[in-house]
């Protein structure tokens, strides 16, 4: 497996093409975007903003980091690895991008599932400076890691930017991969971005998923949604699979750093916070659903 780098970026104010150069991607019309010292760009501009400080906190994107890096939720990336390397030519270059990568945890699985004879081009993507700020600081700290050690370890030389889903920076018709993993998704920028018959990854979650906690934290759960589909315009449904199994967390600190990346954080009131954090053990349901989309050939 190998790395090329993405160089499919947009300019953020005037959709042209950037180019990589001197520590800063630009485009035609002379609008410059300095690559952090972490080896990140930001692409959000200010007037897009809806907040100063959009996204993930800082604290949430560090509970995230722990929870997923212990691998509570392999199962999942796994599912998305087979359903995303799946059928994949490899004499050819594979570009992904993860709208909403957080700390970039599922580029990183997907990196070690690639074969030796893929070539990746990742791109992640994230609306909080926090979440590709850690992400980009992973890999960096890897990538020097490996040259020190000299060792084989896998790890994505990724393209991480700060933007958002509504307006992806990202040029139209160049994605084979898009991965949306509890996120926002916003399908007509998707459809945009991905090639004819690229491959959408949609994850979102099940009436079960959490419920043990949901239940402590809340008084009453609200009803379920439909489980129905409605097909997104200008894609195919290919399948959906269902990622299940009941996952136990032993320590306070682990239980608190679930909670603290998920939105339940902030919807649960004091009462309920204080329920969570009395806990010495939880054991919980996960409950997922892998979507499969295909861009229609136009």
């Amino acid at each position: 497996m190998s790395f090329n780098a993405f160089k499919s970026l947009a300019c953020p104010l005037d959709g042209d093409s950037l180019t990589q150069a001197e520590g800063a991607w630009r485009c035609a019309a002379g609008h410059s975007y300095d690559i952090a010292k972490q080896g990140y760009v930001n692409l959000l501009p200010v007037q897009r903003k809806r907040s100063h400080d959009p996204g993930d906190s800082k604290a949430m994107v560090a509970a995230r980091q722990r929870f997923l890096n212990d691998g509570h939720y392999q199962p999942i990336a796994d599912a998305i690895n087979h359903a995303a390397l799946g059928g994949a030519p490899e004499d050819l270059p594979l570009s992904c991008l993860d709208a909403g990568c957080g700390e970039g945890y599922y580029l990183r699985q997907l990196a070690q599932a690639a074969s030796d004879k893929t070539q990746l081009e990742l791109v992640g993507l994230d609306i909080s400076k926090w979440a590709v700020m850690a992400a980009a600081k992973q890999s960096l700290h890897k990538e020097q890691s490996r040259q020190q050690e000299q060792n084989s370890q896998k790890d994505p030389s990724a393209t991480w930017v700060v933007g958002s889903n509504a307006n992806l920076p990202v040029q139209s018709e160049t994605l084979d991969r898009l991965l949306c993993m509890f996120g926002f998704p916003v399908m007509s920028e998707f459809a945009r971005v991905l090639k004819p018959g690229g491959v959408l990854l949609q994850v979102e979650a099940g009436s079960n998923h959490l419920r043990e906690l949901r239940e402590i934290i809340y008084p009453t759960l609200k009803p379920e949604r439909s489980g129905e589909q409605t097909v997104p315009k200008g894609f195919t449904a290919q399948t959906a699979e269902s990622v299940s199994y009941s996952l136990t967390l032993n320590g306070r600190e682990a239980i608190a750093d679930l909670l603290a990346m998920t939105p339940h954080l902030y919807r649960a009131n004091a009462e309920g916070r204080e329920r969570a954090a009395a806990l010495e053990t939880l054991t919980v349901s996960v409950d997922v659903r892998v979507i499969k989309w295909t861009k229609n050939a136009i």
